[in-house]
């Protein structure tokens, strides 16, 4: 008899404490933050009707009351970055804006259909325009190179929290993008190392305030140097040119210097992994080089 009332005594406590987790369940849903307002959900204007609901499964949107939807198209795009009206726009975002301190965190959520910009390309760019302590999801449905979702990021900041950015940060950022992508597409160059090279040159400028063109010039070329990266003078000119932009509209990256080592950190560490795969495939080929040469001398 003993066991029966442990048995039940057991099935009791564990229906309880699965009662308990679905009570817990209901509860953690996140609620309507006051302060901030409501994520802020931007889709491109090219979606489907389909395409779209696709978006919002994607980006977690399971209640459309909770969220504020609006949507990017060609004006914003010559608006914000100077684009072209009839471009077609289709990544999205979600927006979650933190408390101050909280930092700047960028997720893709597709990142196989977003084939030119990584995490920390976004998060440098949004950091030029301003951007500081939010969440931002990236999403597509279709592959696209994902410079459109920075519009819709630009328009959840005016009309959605009412920030209102400055749009010759935004131009400045879309530029900066805009070079990173090219640059990673020269040989020697990865979109790793690319983000490695704006993030030090931006930490370096925080450091020093250089107050002239020929400071930039010269951070630029210090860090091209530690990080032995061989550009065209060309590209390094753009480079100059890019920073000095930034220099003459006061962009200050002072207050985003800790934002700054945290993309520091991992893409060091992701260039630190992928350098360890490639010396790892490098002993494994050189010891079947090596054991295949050990079995031809045996019939020489």
């Amino acid at each position: 008899m003993k066991w029966i009332a442990v048995v039940f005594t057991l099935i009791l406590t564990l229906n309880f404490g699965t009662n308990a987790n679905a009570s817990n369940g209901d509860s953690n849903e996140e609620g309507i933050n006051e302060k901030f307002g409501m994520p802020i959900v931007v889709y491109g204007e090219k979606l489907s009707a389909s395409q779209k609901e696709e978006v919002r499964k994607l980006l977690g949107v399971k209640d459309t009351s909770k969220v504020t939807e609006i949507t990017v198209n060609g004006d914003d795009l010559v608006k914000y970055i100077n684009g072209d009206r009839r471009a077609n726009m289709y990544s999205s975002a979600k927006i979650t804006r933190k408390e101050a301190g909280e930092g700047l965190v960028v997720r893709q959520v597709t990142p196989e259909n977003i084939t030119e910009v990584t995490d920390e390309m976004y998060a440098n760019a949004l950091l030029t325009a301003g951007i500081q302590d939010a969440v931002v999801e990236v999403a597509s449905p279709v592959k696209v190179s994902g410079h459109s979702a920075l519009v819709g990021i630009y328009k959840a900041y005016d009309e959605g929290n009412g920030e209102g950015l400055n749009t010759e940060h935004t131009e400045v950022a879309n530029e900066e993008l805009s070079l990173a992508t090219q640059l990673a597409e020269k040989e020697g160059m990865n979109q790793d190392k690319v983000t490695e090279l704006l993030t030090e040159i931006k930490k370096e400028i925080a450091a020093q305030d250089p107050a002239t063109k020929e400071e930039i010039e010269q951070i630029i070329n210090e860090q091209l140097q530690t990080l032995e990266i061989k550009l065209s003078d060309q590209d390094r000119q753009l480079l100059i040119d890019l920073f000095e932009k930034m220099r003459s509209l006061n962009i200050n990256f002072d207050n985003v210097q800790s934002q700054l080592e945290d993309i520091s950190k991992d893409i060091k560490q992701r260039i630190d992994e992928a350098v360890g795969d490639k010396g790892f495939l490098q002993a494994i080929g050189d010891f079947f080089k090596n054991l295949f040469e050990s079995i031809k001398s045996l019939f020489s």
